[in-house]
């Protein structure tokens, strides 16, 4: 294989070279939420895929760092919400360490199997977690949908280029 003329020089794999490539993919934003001992926890995933349609099953992926993971880490069931293009403000608040994530403005009520579920989105699901499996400093959580509704309604909200933005017609 040989190098195709105007494209840059090649990198050696590392941290800065994945997120640098990844931020050139478009990815849709989602939520994912738990209850914890102290209370519910909750993130921004971009992660988010589906992996089977039988059963249906989904999968996401989490810092072992991040203030979520000890109770996702006991976590028996997770809510998965895509936003939509009108709830920038809460993708950013729950991407933002250290924010209050479910006190006000955020609107949400107690779900099924304890799920927090947040209102307003475009759809949501409540999944049962099946597996953790170990990828680096992450664990990819596999889970199977339970119920959900996909009646939001809206356009998605988007992750690209570092920012979240909305799609252009």
């Amino acid at each position: 294989m040989t190098a195709t003329s105007g494209l840059g020089t090649p990198q050696l794999a590392s941290p800065d070279l994945l997120r640098s490539v990844f931020r050139r993919h478009a990815a849709g934003v989602a939520v994912i939420t738990a209850s914890g001992e102290s209370g519910p926890v909750g993130f921004t995933a971009t992660s988010l895929t589906s992996v089977s349609a039988d059963p249906p099953m989904l999968s996401f992926g989490v810092g072992t760092g991040a203030s979520s993971w000890p109770a996702l880490s006991r976590a028996g069931h997770v809510g998965v919400h895509i936003l939509g293009d009108h709830q920038q403000d809460l993708a950013v608040t729950f991407a933002r360490s250290g924010a209050d994530r479910f006190g006000a403005p955020t609107a949400w009520r107690e779900g099924p199997e304890g799920v927090p579920v947040l209102d307003d989105v475009l759809a949501w699901l409540v999944c049962r977690v099946v597996a953790r499996v170990p990828a680096g400093d992450h664990r990819i959580v596999l889970a199977e949908v339970v119920l959900g509704d996909p009646a939001g309604e809206g356009r998605p909200l988007l992750y690209h280029q570092g920012r979240f933005t909305a799609l252009r017609d």
